[in-house]
């Protein structure tokens, strides 16, 4: 019960956040783009924690502590600081873009950053199903051991690639171009926290350096 409790003010917060980003900026409600991406995201992030809360609610706590606070290195808090930073900054600017007029996307690619969220989303949850030691913060955990089947056997780090398609849908769901700029520092920072944690793994986690010998790429197949 404890857990329902903490999942449903977990969300609920996250999607006042993200309305206040979203609306004050707008100066309005009047504003469908944001209403629909605020749907997908809550959606698409809601379905799997009720999954995880039915079978694996210790998995779903591990992601509720996520944050610049909840890593236990300095290099780790600093780098996830740094990338939520940038997200704010996009979707901030995206709003700005929408409201102003600097940019105006089509309402059918509007739409398909929205399926972009959706489809980052899910691959994030596919991951949290695949590999039960997936948490929101770097660390090896008692008896953990490597995970080389599904999205792991195509990338190393799939959920940051969830987080790259998400990142690149952000911009075009709220109607912007401009707000497509931050995926650049978006990419730098996962690109940093990435490094860290792999020199991390490959000193703790048993069998990481041989798997990195079998799964070449970190983020794109056949690019990095």
């Amino acid at each position: 019960m404890k857990t329902i409790s903490k999942m449903f003010v977990f969300g609920l917060v996250e999607l006042v956040v993200f309305g206040a980003m979203l609306f004050v900026p707008a100066g309005t409600f009047n504003y469908w783009q944001a209403w629909v991406f605020l749907v997908v995201v809550g959606v698409a992030a809601w379905a799997p924690s009720i999954y995880q809360l039915r079978k694996n609610p210790a998995a779903l706590q591990g992601r509720m502590r996520g944050g610049p606070a909840a890593e236990s290195r300095m290099a780790q808090k600093v780098v996830i600081a740094g990338l939520y930073v940038s997200v704010a900054a996009m979707v901030v600017v995206s709003v700005l873009d929408h409201r102003f007029h600097w940019s105006p996307v089509p309402a059918a690619l509007c739409l398909a950053g929205d399926v972009l969220v959706a489809v980052g989303l899910g691959v994030v949850a596919l991951v949290i199903v695949q590999n039960n030691y997936a948490a929101a913060t770097v660390q090896v955990q008692a008896g953990q051991r490597v995970v080389a089947t599904g999205l792991y056997g195509l990338v190393r780090h799939p959920m940051y690639t969830g987080n790259v398609i998400m990142m690149i849908g952000i911009p075009l769901a709220l109607g912007s171009y401009w707000g497509l700029v931050f995926v650049i520092p978006g990419l730098i920072v996962l690109a940093l926290r990435i490094r860290d944690e792999e020199k991390l793994l490959a000193r703790e986690l048993t069998g990481y350096r041989e798997y990195t010998q079998k799964v070449r790429y970190r983020l794109a197949p056949g690019m990095w």
